[in-house]
């Protein structure tokens, strides 16, 4: 049995592994994109080491089983054999077999309204902002120019920003929402922009929102909220790396 177990978990592991991060885009969901290269090598090891025991099983051949499980009976006197394996190890195929038929949820709004709004590095300089209308920018940038640009460049401009909802604490308003891994799904932090004037959209929903900083405060300094007055919100689809702040997306529905 504890051969069978240990081919089967390699195997699958390393199955499940390879379906993620090869042949499908799920390994989006827990690692950053830059880890697709070692997840692919870690799948084809696995399979590898499962190839290879099982080789080994079966040069050994079913009579070695035979004479181990002997020897444990005569050695202890109470015809018990210690080369099973524990009922609960089989719980360890659980999380392979769900890479392969039920890959858990990306995080999203749930996980993003139970932490506060990451802070945004300190920055000494901004290039002026492009004449365009309205102003493309991730929320990250747009955090930092709420309160850190002196100059108050963003101020009475129309600006463009992508995410998706997250619901306010006991409804209180919402936010358009990113969730940015430094390395794995377990240490995302958010960065939100609160929304006014506009209605909520489902958790989750992504969108797209134009519209002006929502004043209060004094502009380029931590007081200043970083919120945004909205003039139009538009559903577009989730974009496959959902894990980064990247620019606004083209609106697609």
């Amino acid at each position: 049995m504890r051969p069978l177990f240990q081919v089967s978990l390699l195997f699958l592991s390393g199955l499940g592994v390879l379906h993620a991060s090869l042949f499908t885009d799920l390994y989006l969901r827990y690692v950053k994109e830059g880890m697709r290269p070692f997840l692919i090598a870690s799948g084809a090891i696995l399979l590898l080491l499962a190839t290879a025991e099982t080789v080994s099983y079966w040069r050994r051949g079913r009579g070695d089983e035979v004479g181990e499980a002997d020897e444990d009976h005569d050695g202890d006197g109470h015809g018990h054999s210690h080369t099973s394996v524990p009922r609960v190890a089989w719980l360890l195929l659980l999380p392979a077999l769900s890479l392969l038929f039920y890959a858990p949820p990306a995080l999203g709004a749930y996980t993003a309204a139970r932490e506060p709004s990451r802070a945004v590095k300190e920055r000494d300089h901004f290039d002026p902002l492009p004449a365009t209308s309205p102003v493309p920018l991730t929320l990250t940038e747009f955090t930092s120019r709420v309160r850190q640009d002196r100059e108050q460049g963003i101020k009475d401009r129309s600006v463009l920003l992508t995410g998706f909802v997250t619901p306010g604490s006991k409804g209180d308003g919402w936010y358009l929402t990113r969730l940015i891994l430094s390395c794995c799904a377990a240490d995302a932090q958010s960065v939100k922009v609160r929304i006014h004037g506009a209605r909520a959209l489902p958790a989750d929903t992504w969108v797209s929102v134009t519209g002006t900083w929502h004043s209060g405060g004094t502009l380029g300094t931590a007081s200043a909220p970083v919120a945004l007055d909205a003039r139009t919100v538009t559903k577009v689809d989730r974009p496959v790396n959902a894990y980064t702040d990247a620019l606004p997306l083209p609106t697609t529905r």
